[in-house]
């Protein structure tokens, strides 16, 4: 391993001085990286890991996706059939920057 490429120590010190922490090197050396011999990941299997004939279509999550629901009507019609006299919650006054 040969030294990392850098500026003189006294310019060193100066630096970390005005900069009020240690610098970091852009540059990267050998002994800062990852092993290249890394094991193989063990991901573990989803919910859908061992179960014969799995078709996508049936397991896809944007197919589960519903329109939004409208509370406000939900909650006019329930209200049709009592006689609530309960005024719905409505926001405040609009606020005019311009």
């Amino acid at each position: 391993m040969g030294a990392r490429r850098d500026v003189a120590t006294l310019l060193q010190r100066v630096r970390a001085f005005l900069l009020g922490r240690e610098h970091t090197l852009a540059l990267r050396f050998e002994e800062g990286l990852a092993d290249r011999t890394q094991p193989p990941p063990d991901v573990p299997g989803g919910p859908a890991h061992l179960i014969a004939a799995n078709l996508y279509c049936k397991r896809d999550p944007r197919r589960e996706v519903q329109p939004p629901i409208d509370l406000v009507k939900q909650q006019l019609l329930a209200d049709k059939g009592s006689d609530k006299t309960e005024k719905l919650p409505t926001p405040g006054p609009v606020y005019h920057w311009d």
